[in-house]
């Protein structure tokens, strides 16, 4: 029999390489007159009445039992309190094409950690593909990979390498127990609430007297635009990838981010496209080609 397309799962994925590709740059803006963990708090809060206010509609929004709630709050730590936060801070100081590019280390990650857990058997293709796209992100950045000897961007390096650290684990996590969770809307309300309180708290630590007078509408406007689109729409579609494909397919579209971040670049603020960019965006679909391809199987008579 032919099997046919998965829209929903099309539409994830894509949801999944387009939106994250403007998260860096709504990051930045939202950092700029707003404390970073306040914009990480306000994001997911929103997030989590979103979720609960579809939840409610659909009559679905119910306790999910302490064992459950424990398997919630481990990646709403690794993924949305550490991987979102820590990529919040980093870009106070970074320049979104530094921290593009140490991001693009997550799938490798991903790759070597899913061999471990035996989520997948090594394969050459997938590691040649996987490195193909990598060489795409730095090919990109090539003029500022100075920038990592640079002592100014120390803190900010280290905060996005325990940032792809924990999105990677978190990643794994959520597809080796995708199959127990069934609701991803119910299961992400608890992540976002969860993770919404505990940045609250580490607001007010951080960032005890904030000047709310100084937010700036821009900042606002992109933290609300983080919080529909970086999190209630780009999670959901996350989450509902990894329940389909492999935790690698999933996490090589943040190769697919990059180009979004160039491009938006060009686009928004004037910055210039070069051959290496068009050099590089061949470079990263070819190792997301690679990564994904399968051989067609020959149809049961």
């Amino acid at each position: 029999m032919k099997q046919s397309l998965d829209y929903k799962l099309i539409f994830a994925l894509a949801a999944v390489g387009i939106i994250w590709g403007t998260t860096f740059l709504g990051i930045r803006v939202a950092v700029e007159t707003i404390p970073p963990w306040f914009v990480t708090s306000i994001r997911q809060g929103l997030a989590g009445f979103v979720m609960m206010a579809i939840l409610l509609f659909k009559k679905q929004l119910t306790w999910i039992g302490w064992k459950n709630l424990k398997q919630q709050l481990i990646p709403s730590v690794l993924m949305i309190v550490i991987a979102n936060g820590f990529t919040t801070i980093a870009e106070q100081t970074l320049p979104s094409g530094l921290a593009s590019v140490i991001s693009a280390l997550s799938p490798i990650l991903i790759f070597l950690g899913s061999i471990l857990f035996g989520l997948q058997k090594m394969s050459l293709r997938g590691f040649v593909g996987v490195i193909i796209g990598f060489s795409g992100v730095v090919f990109i950045f090539k003029d500022g990979l100075g920038s990592f000897l640079d002592a100014n961007y120390k803190t900010g390096m280290m905060f996005m390498g325990f940032a792809i650290l924990a999105w990677a684990a978190g990643t794994i996590y959520t597809k080796t127990h995708a199959v127990k969770s069934n609701n991803i809307t119910l299961n992400l309300f608890y992540q976002f609430t969860m993770a919404s309180c505990i940045q609250l708290v580490l607001a007010s630590i951080f960032s005890p007297n904030p000047d709310f007078s100084s937010w700036s509408s821009r900042s606002v406007f992109a933290a609300l635009y983080l919080s529909i689109f970086g999190s209630v729409i780009a999670f959901f579609s996350y989450s509902y990838a990894l329940k389909h494909v492999t935790a690698v397919q999933v996490s090589i579209l943040a190769y697919i981010n990059t180009i979004i971040a160039v491009f938006l670049g060009w686009l928004l603020l004037d910055e210039v496209i070069t051959i290496d960019f068009i050099i590089a965006t061949a470079l990263i679909i070819l190792g997301v080609f690679i990564v994904n391809y399968k051989k067609k199987e020959k149809k049961v008579v």
